[in-house]
């Protein structure tokens, strides 16, 4: 059996309505010649289950169940994969539709890793200007969030010991030692992402808050303490 090219992993937790869907629609856009790993944080909704009945029906679907925790659910999701290359996905962020072409482009180069731009998924003008500010700074830093479905070589993955176990920046702790290792292949080509956390919480304090702790973190603030500023002293079901 040949080498699949990607293993995508996704965290997940209680993700509510959709993320069947989601898996499904993930399946399809990979093809079956991919993985997809679903590793779950301990779910207390009905989609485990179904996931479970979707699994029975799909060779390259493979199901976890982990420790809570981002950072862990990546690493656990991670150890099973036999792609050349791990992609890192959130439940709430879709791939554009040229991504394996890009991916396939990628695997070919002598980057180790890399990242896509991002688009939130409001079109209101606050939304673009966040999504611009993101892509350019990742651009400027070579440092990239979760959100922008960080991708790399999967013996590169296994040699620095994947994601740091912290509550919170695992992604950013991630890129900063990947960057000492490569300069990342970016891909202009946007996933579209949840803009429902500026929704929830508003732009500007959305913004701010988040511009605080990476300043925070940049400057040695344990995540132990940033998680508990970031989720409001911990009042969620959301991954950490």
């Amino acid at each position: 059996m040949n080498t699949p090219l990607l293993s995508v992993v996704v965290p997940v937790l209680n993700e509510g309505e959709g993320l069947v869907d989601f898996v499904q629609q993930l399946l399809e856009f990979v093809g079956e010649d991919n993985q997809v790993i679903i590793a779950d944080g301990g779910s207390q909704d009905n989609n485990f289950a179904q996931l479970k009945v979707l699994e029975n029906a799909k060779a390259n679907l493979y199901l976890i169940r982990s420790s809570k925790g981002r950072a862990l659910q990546m690493n656990a999701g991670a150890k099973l994969a036999t792609g050349e290359n791990l992609l890192f996905l959130h439940a709430d962020t879709l791939l554009p539709e040229s991504a394996l072409k890009e991916l396939e482009s990628f695997s070919i180069s002598p980057l180790q890793w890399g990242r896509f731009d991002v688009c939130l998924n409001n079109p209101a003008w606050p939304y673009k200007i966040i999504s611009w500010f993101i892509n350019h700074r990742s651009r400027l830093t070579s440092i990239s969030t979760g959100d922008q479905a960080i991708f790399l070589r999967r013996d590169l993955f296994e040699q620095i010991n994947g994601y740091t176990q912290q509550p919170l920046m695992e992604d950013v702790d991630l890129t900063c030692r990947l960057k000492k290792i490569s300069l990342p292949f970016c891909i202009d080509k946007p996933v579209t992402t949840s803009a429902r956390k500026w929704e929830k919480e508003g732009v500007i304090k959305t913004v701010w808050l988040m511009w605080k702790l990476r300043a925070a973190y940049a400057r040695g603030v344990s995540p132990e303490i940033l998680v508990k500023q970031y989720y409001n002293n911990n009042k969620t079901d959301e991954i950490v």
